[in-house]
């Protein structure tokens, strides 16, 4: 998966665009939106208002999540 690079401040944070997203899931990219307005995904935007998705972040949604062990 292609990735963009923005450096801010001290740090270097991997944003992905909605495009990337999409191809990572097999969605369309009006889904990945759809996914940050019900707060599935946080976006960050850009300065021209473009959303911009926190790599980590996409690749935990990714991940199932975790059943806690029952002990019988």
């Amino acid at each position: 998966m292609p990735q963009q690079q923005h450096h801010q401040d001290d740090h270097t944070e991997t944003l992905l665009t909605p495009a990337e997203v999409a191809s990572y899931f097999r969605v369309d990219p009006k889904t990945v939106t759809r996914w940050a307005r019900a707060g599935k995904l946080s976006a960050v935007r850009t300065l021209g208002g473009h959303r911009r998705y926190r790599e980590a972040e996409v690749l935990a949604l990714r991940e199932p999540p975790t059943q806690a062990s029952s002990d019988e």
